[in-house]
């Protein structure tokens, strides 16, 4: 079956997730002043705590209304957590937020990654993105691009799926069918496009469901992925 549309997940798949900074405690110091002048009134490890419980009352509430999967919508979340973000635009937030990310994991594009999507770009393959996500994602994910030189517009915002835009994430099978009913305005059937991702559960296994080729992306499996797109 040709393929024509290719969907990726972005964390462990597009993106490599690596551990927190060595100097993580000393970042947040510097980031809480950067932002507020003055020393955080709590700890780093404190804020991802205080934040757990709040996290959890969201997902009771959504599981009260019918969601099975829910996201949280971290800027709120996060402001709860902290009120003294609610001092800042909501710019100026993400800013913050995007940097406190990055005193969590590391992520980079890598080289094999960016290789492919030049490949598919040069073949005028439509990309989209389907990924369990926050507003600090698409900025992670649009650095990394850029830093791979790859164009911004790589992917249409009608063929990407970032839960926190949703309120439900993966593995519910609407994320599939959403992004199925955006691809047939393209022209493309569930039987046209490729998921790659690295988890069964959330990714390969609910896309199979709803009629999608699937590619289940081992640690060293990006050559093998480029030669079987090359053949479609």
């Amino acid at each position: 079956m040709i393929i024509r549309a290719v969907i990726f997940d972005v964390y462990r798949t597009l993106l490599e997730v690596g551990p927190p900074p060595a100097d993580a405690d000393a970042r947040w110091e510097q980031l809480w002043r950067d932002f507020f002048h003055e020393s955080p009134p709590i700890r780093l490890t404190e804020f991802g705590a205080a934040a757990q419980p709040i996290i959890a009352h969201e997902h009771v509430a959504a599981h009260a209304a019918g969601i099975a999967h829910p996201e949280i919508y971290w800027p709120d979340v996060a402001a709860e957590a902290a009120p003294a973000l609610t001092k800042l635009s909501a710019d100026a937030r993400l800013d913050f937020l995007t940097r406190h990310a990055a005193l969590v994991h590391t992520v980079r594009l890598g080289t094999e990654a960016a290789e492919l999507l030049r490949m598919l770009h040069t073949r005028n393959l439509a990309l989209g993105i389907a990924s369990n996500a926050q507003p600090y994602t698409v900025r992670e994910f649009c650095d990394a691009l850029a830093g791979a030189a790859l164009p911004q517009d790589l992917f249409p915002p009608s063929l990407c799926f970032w839960s926190f835009e949703h309120g439900f994430s993966k593995p519910d099978p609407h994320v599939f069918r959403l992004l199925t009913a955006r691809l047939r305005a393209h022209g493309i059937t569930p039987a046209e496009t490729l998921m790659v991702g690295d988890r069964l559960d959330n990714d390969i296994e609910p896309a199979r469901a709803q009629g999608w080729q699937t590619w289940h992306l081992a640690p060293d499996g990006w050559q093998a992925l480029r030669d079987s797109l090359q053949h479609k």
